[in-house]
C-alpha cells in the first residue's frame, strides 16, 4: 500500500517542550526551529502563548525570522488563549475542545457544553486568525456519534483542519486505521491531522496507519519528546513513510541526525543507542553471519542505505565475529593472513571481547591484531 503525502506539522516547541522537567531557553527555541526549517519541516506548531509574555515573545520573533515554516499557535478552547496567541502576530490557530466523556468530567463539563461553545469561539477566531484548525482532544476514547456532531458542527462553522488525538495513546494500528477509514469516509472533503501518542509504544506505527487510511497530516515531535512516554517521533514516521510506505513528506533525512542530537542535548533526554533511525548503534554490526553478508552486500542485514541519512554501514568486531567480516577487515588494511593465523587472532579477539564486555571498533581492531601478529612472530 502507497500513502499520499503526509503533511508534517512539528510540535516539538509545544507538546514536546510539556515533557516533565524540559525548559528551552529563547536560543534553544529559535535554534531548533532553524533546524526543522532546514529539514524542510512545513509547519510547526511554535507553543502555547497563554503561558505568558516570555513564551509570546520568542513565538513573535520565530514567526518574524523569516523561516519557510508556517507557525501555528495552540490554546484552549478560550477567549483568553485567542487573545493572547493575537498578541504575537500569529496568523494561524489551533484551538483545543474536549471530546471524551472523561476529559469533560475532569474540568467539570460534559457533551452540551462543548457544542454551545464550538460557535462563539470559532467565530471569535475568524476574526483573528487567517487558518484555525480545531483540535478534537482525547477523541480516540469518544463516543463516534458525539465526535461526529462536534465534527459537523466545527466545519459548518469553517474549521480549515479538524485534528484527532489519541491523548493517551490507546489506538493500535489497526483500530487507527479502521478509525480514520471510518472518519475519511463519513468527511472525505475535510482535512484530517493525527496527534499520536506512544503510552503503548505505537505512536509511530499509528501515525503510518493513519496515513495509510488517508490522513492527511500528522503532528510530532523530534525524538518522540512529549509528556509520559512521548508522542510519535517525526524521524521515525518520516523515514517509515519513505522506507515502508513508498512516500516522501519533503523531510530531509539527512538532516535528521543533527537534529536529534540538537534536542537531545537541549532537553537533557538521552538519545538510547538503538533508537530507531538516530541512535548510534543502528548502522552497526558485531554478528558473523550478518557481517559476512554485508560486505556484499549493505542491504542484506539493514531496511535502508545509511546515506539516506548521512550514517554508513559500521562493522564491530567482539564475541560474535566470524571469519568472513574479520578477514575482509583485515584484507582492506593490506594484511593477509593464513587461515591459522585468523583462526588464531579470532580466538583472541573473542577472548578480548567476553572480558571487556563489548565489541571493539576498527582503530581498535586494527591494534589488538598488530600486537597479535607480533606476539606470533
Amino acid at each position: 500500500m502507497i500513502a499520499k503525502s503526509l503533511h508534517i506539522i512539528d510540535t516539538t516547541l509545544r507538546d514536546g517542550e510539556q515533557a516533565p522537567g524540559v525548559v528551552f531557553s529563547f536560543d534553544e527555541k529559535l535554534k531548533i526551529a532553524a533546524l526543522l526549517d532546514d529539514a524542510g519541516v512545513k509547519e510547526l506548531e511554535v507553543g502555547t502563548p497563554i503561558m505568558g509574555e516570555c513564551e509570546q515573545l520568542v513565538i513573535r520573533e520565530i514567526i518574524q525570522s523569516g523561516f519557510k515554516f508556517k507557525s501555528t499557535c495552540w490554546g484552549r478552547s478560550t477567549e483568553e488563549d485567542m487573545v493572547a496567541a493575537e498578541k504575537t502576530g500569529a496568523s494561524r490557530m489551533n484551538i483545543s475542545f474536549p471530546v471524551s466523556d472523561i476529559q469533560q468530567a475532569a474540568i467539570g463539563k460534559n457533551r452540551s457544553w462543548v457544542l454551545d461553545r464550538v460557535k462563539p469561539m470559532m467565530a471569535f477566531a475568524h476574526q483573528r486568525f487567517d487558518f484555525i484548525a480545531v483540535g478534537a482532544q482525547d477523541a480516540s476514547r469518544a463516543d463516534r456519534s458525539f465526535l461526529k456532531e462536534f465534527i459537523l458542527a466545527c466545519i459548518a462553522e469553517g474549521a480549515h483542519r479538524v485534528r484527532i488525538a489519541d491523548t493517551v495513546g490507546t489506538l493500535n494500528p489497526l483500530t487507527t486505521m479502521e478509525f480514520f477509514s471510518w472518519l475519511t469516509g463519513e468527511f472525505p472533503s475535510i482535512e484530517f491531522e493525527f496527534h499520536g501518542h506512544n503510552d503503548l509504544g505505537m505512536a509511530t506505527a499509528n501515525t503510518v496507519s493513519a496515513a495509510l487510511a488517508g490522513c492527511h497530516s500528522a503532528s510530532l515531535t523530534v525524538n518522540g519528546l512529549g509528556e509520559r512516554a512521548g508522542n510519535a517521533c517525526l524521524e521515525e514516521v518520516a523515514a517509515a513513510m519513505r522506507v515502508s510506505a513508498n512516500s516522501d513528506c519533503g523531510i530531509h533525512l539527512e538532516k535528521l541526525q543533527l537534529l536529534c542530537q540538537t534536542v537531545a542535548e537541549v532537553s537533557s533526554r538521552r538519545i538510547h543507542e538503538s533508537k530507531p533511525i538516530v541512535g548510534e548503534m543502528i548502522c552497526r554490526h558485531e554478528s558473523g553471519i550478518h557481517c559476512r553478508s554485508l560486505v556484499k552486500d549493505q542491504m542484506s542485514y539493514q531496511a535502508f542505505d545509511p546515506e539516506m541519512f548521512g550514517r554508513k554501514t559500521e562493522l564491530v568486531f567482539g564475541k560474535h565475529s566470524g571469519a568472513g567480516g574479520m578477514n575482509h577487515f583485515l584484507r582492506s588494511k593490506g594484511i593477509f593472513l593464513a587461515k591459522e593465523q585468523l583462526t588464531e587472532a579470532m580466538v583472541k579477539m573473542k577472548d578480548a571481547a567476553r572480558r571487556a564486555k563489548r565489541a571493539f571498533d576498527y582503530e581498535e581492531a586494527a591494534m589488538m591484531l598488530n600486537a597479535s601478529l607480533n606476539d606470533s612472530k
